[in-house]
């Protein structure tokens, strides 16, 4: 239930908050009115018991304002395209038909051919004398006579010695023997000298060469070749103007001070805090030991946050707390 204070209470705050004198009491209805308005100015609205509040300080309000700042001015160049080609694979003629003329060449046969080496010819030749062996009786001695003791009647009878000597013939005495004559006597002959021959082998010709037309096919290979698909060209290109965005921070407006509802003594527990250091240090502003006590290591680590994010600053309020995602309980929003 929302606390309402009466006009007596409203004005005597406004007396201490303006340190009024109790002369000033009397003052008039209108004054009192006066008074009770600005009282209501120095106190935090709408509160409710149990709840603490202070005067917090509430950042300006401030956006990002994109601005694109021109940089480089349009120009225009000109860029070389490149041909294009592409690869691809061609049969071309590397030599036409064409007619040639084929040699037949000649036939041979071995044959055999005697040939004269040494033709006739006629030769004087001396023909040696032809001799015969014949037997001849030759005189070896020729006949004489000799005394010869005789015997008989007939034989002479010698006085002187008593003895019948005969004188005898001796006939001549021959040998037979062998001797070479001449039967024909050596001549001078005309001989006739055969011819001399010798049997030669020889390679005969019994084919002549010859010609004939032979067709010789064209002559044709797979190459690559590069195709022009597209011809360079020269283009025109329009280059547009830079430009460099640029982010102003502009405020809404001053800062002011204004009453936010936050934890103290009164309405933080030791869990709460504790929940509350947890998170402080899991989104990395350290707040020292999570031991459940708002010391000064968590108050600086919550104005940390409450600087990088632009909300009320000075105390722990329940909007920072909503911030992090710690549950305050019941404590009301603003």
């Amino acid at each position: 239930m929302i606390y309402k204070r009466t006009q007596a209470q409203v004005a005597l705050a406004c007396a201490f908050a303006l340190g009024m004198t109790g002369a000033a009491l009397a003052q008039s209805q209108d004054e009192l009115d006066q008074s009770y308005q600005a009282a209501t100015e120095l106190l935090p609205p709408e509160a409710r018991p149990g709840e603490c509040y202070a005067r917090v300080f509430i950042p300006a309000k401030t956006k990002r304002v994109e601005n694109k700042v021109l940089v480089k001015e349009a120009t225009e160049k000109l860029e070389v395209i490149p041909a294009k080609y592409e690869e691809a694979e061609e049969t071309v003629e590397i030599q036409g038909e064409f007619e040639e003329l084929e040699i037949i060449p000649a036939k041979f046969e071995t044959q055999f051919e005697t040939v004269i080496v040494e033709p006739e010819r006629e030769e004087q030749v001396v023909v040696d004398a032809v001799y015969e062996e014949v037997e001849e009786k030759v005189k070896v001695r020729d006949a004489y006579t000799t005394w010869k003791k005789g015997e008989g009647p007939i034989q002479r009878y010698d006085e002187a010695t008593g003895e019948i000597m005969c004188l005898v013939t001796i006939p001549a005495e021959y040998k037979t023997v062998t001797k070479r004559v001449v039967k024909v006597p050596p001549r001078t002959i005309t001989k006739v000298i055969p011819a001399v021959t010798e049997k030669v082998e020889k390679r005969v010709m019994i084919e002549p060469p010859t010609t004939r037309k032979k067709v010789v096919p064209a002559e044709n290979r797979t190459v690559t070749i590069r195709k022009l698909v597209a011809p360079a060209e020269i283009k025109k290109i329009e280059i547009p103007a830079q430009y460099e965005t640029v982010f102003e921070v502009q405020k809404g407006g001053p800062g002011k001070m204004e009453w936010r509802p936050i934890l103290c003594s009164t309405n933080a527990s030791v869990d709460l805090i504790r929940q509350l250091q947890l998170a402080l240090k899991e989104k990395g502003y350290n707040p020292g030991s999570v031991d459940g006590v708002l010391g000064g290591g968590t108050m600086e680590a919550v104005r940390r946050y409450q600087r990088s994010k632009g909300i009320a600053q000075g105390q722990l309020t329940i909007e920072v707390m909503r911030e992090l995602g710690v549950d305050p309980g019941a404590q009301p929003s603003t």
